[in-house]
């Protein structure tokens, strides 16, 4: 069994104060692109997870531990192996992805797990994991658990400009609690994630981390990007175009020039259905 891990946008990332949890409040505005990575399931010896590149505990196989203590589901061991091309720790989900898309794997191969424990497994996972488990565009609340899903939004293109450089999520969130840029409670319940632009909180605490990151914007509003702007957590920056060809043209021109780029547009939801 095959199934495909869309990374995803953050059009919008705003952020609150932390919870006792040790999660921040959020409110972000995402959706899903083209840019995916790709897991198979199997019968395997023992449950694994098995990823070229990758070493140590990760994700996915958190998801398969918690998936059969949650169903308590039986069956045989199952490895999955992960083919990546969503950057490793880029702030664009790739982890999330990946463990969303083993949820839904482990549901189709076991016959169990509903919608509402698979959003419950996702969000004990991480707080960006929920808002993967359907691929799609929604807007995300609370510390990433609460998920609202939305129709689909105006044509978009995505020049995805990739970074040497990797952040822990975890430590862009001190940086930013260290500058003291999140919002108030009161202030960010007041927002409207569809009203309020491409803005990303975090984007001050990466750029503080990874300096890099400033060429690289200024590198995709040079390429022709109406908004540039830092990918989640970083430090993977974003170009947003108004088509999929103007992000595609921009990627080749980088690309000529001896600069990675990607161009990827919204995960149709037509895919996403058979996720």
């Amino acid at each position: 069994m095959r199934e495909l891990a869309p990374a995803k946008l953050n059009l919008c990332l705003l952020i609150g104060p932390p919870r006792e949890d040790g999660r921040h409040e959020l409110i972000s505005l995402m959706v899903s692109i083209t840019l995916c990575d790709s897991l198979e399931l199997r019968d395997g010896e023992r449950d694994e997870v098995h990823c070229p590149g990758l070493v140590g505990p990760n994700l996915v196989e958190e998801a398969i531990a918690g998936f059969r203590a949650a169903t308590g589901w039986e069956g045989p061991p199952q490895r999955i192996e992960i083919i990546k091309r969503i950057p490793v720790a880029a702030g664009l989900g790739g982890g999330s992805a990946d463990a969303a898309a083993a949820l839904r794997l482990l549901a189709r191969r076991s016959g169990r797990g509903g919608r509402a424990l698979l959003l419950e497994l996702a969000a004990r996972l991480g707080s960006d994991v929920a808002s993967q488990l359907e691929p799609g565009r929604c807007v995300v609340r609370g510390g990433g658990e609460r998920v609202e899903r939305i129709a689909d939004g105006p044509p978009l293109g995505v020049l995805v400009l990739p970074s040497a450089a990797t952040l822990s999520t975890a430590a862009v969130y001190r940086e930013a609690d260290r500058l003291g840029s999140p919002r108030s409670a009161e202030a960010l319940a007041a927002l409207d994630p569809l009203r309020v632009g491409a803005v990303n909180d975090l984007a001050a605490a990466a750029l503080s981390l990874e300096p890099t990151i400033a060429a690289a914007l200024e590198r995709a509003r040079a390429a022709g990007a109406r908004e540039a702007i830092v990918a989640g957590s970083g430090p993977t920056v974003i170009g947003l175009f108004d088509q999929w060809q103007a992000a595609a043209r921009a990627a080749a021109q980088l690309a000529e020039q001896g600069v990675v780029a990607i161009a990827a547009r919204p995960f149709p939801r037509s895919a996403a259905a058979l996720c």
